[in-house]
């Protein structure tokens, strides 16, 4: 072989190798272009339904309301083996059996007064609240607090729910003292709820522990919270000015 046709020899080779080499390249620069059109298309599907998701979950939560009950022992459900006996939790019943889209929120401390409730009244309202039931007092009229003080207390509580949450509706429970506090400290104590529903214009149940206060069967030995069945009581008297305010 002359060595005019080993150069040109070799030049072939050369050639085919480059031909090769460049076919390969392409194939592996198109296995990249497709991979990462792949990758982006499910990496768009997965956002998107990722957003979808998201969405129908804000949509369920926007569904479900709050009422908030906020009181002390009597919310609370002092004294009961489960809190869920407590009227609060006879509500959420009522409300479940009913299938309302509603979630009663317990948020009743025993031994809380209207100066208590006001400490805590913001913390309280970093929820949503679409119903406010206010239940306070019976323990500043059994301490024979000022009524003075109790009822700005209560004014500003009332006025903390309402600066946060403008469409909220509110519900006060009123409350009534024994007889051994005094005659006219027991009348104008039961004016207080009635004065500051009228003139904040918002709903009032004239005595929560209606049909249940002073009843021996009715209350726990202390005399002053009620029983299992006394909380039931106390449900239907809160259901009867709570129900109207239910978008059903």
């Amino acid at each position: 072989m002359s060595k005019a046709q080993n150069t040109q020899l070799h030049l072939n080779l050369l050639t085919s190798v480059a031909q090769k080499f460049i076919k390969f390249c392409y194939f592996i620069i198109l296995f990249l272009v497709v991979s990462c059109g792949e990758n982006n298309t499910e990496k768009k599907i997965n956002e998107a339904k990722s957003e979808k998701e998201t969405e129908q979950t804000e949509a369920t939560d926007a569904s479900t309301k709050t009422i908030l009950c906020f009181g002390d022992s009597i919310t609370a459900g002092y004294g009961l083996d489960d809190v869920t006996d407590a009227f609060p939790g006879v509500i959420q019943q009522k409300i479940d059996s009913l299938g309302l889209d509603y979630t009663v929120v317990n948020s009743g401390v025993s031994g809380e007064t209207t100066a208590g409730g006001r400490g805590r009244i913001d913390w309280i309202l970093n929820q949503k609240v679409d119903i406010f039931i206010l239940e306070l007092g019976a323990n500043d009229g059994l301490r024979g607090v000022n009524l003075v003080e109790t009822t700005m207390n209560l004014q500003a509580i009332i006025d903390a729910v309402k600066a946060k949450s403008p469409k909220t509706k509110i519900v006060l429970a009123g409350m009534q003292l024994p007889p051994n506090m005094g005659q006219e400290y027991t009348r104008d104590f039961k004016q207080i709820f009635m004065n500051v529903a009228e003139k904040n214009e918002i709903e009032l149940i004239p005595f929560i522990l209606e049909d249940v206060g002073g009843i021996a069967e009715l209350n726990q030995k202390d005399g002053i919270h009620p029983t299992v069945e006394g909380h039931k009581l106390v449900a239907n008297t809160v259901w009867k000015t709570l129900e109207p305010l239910l978008e059903k």
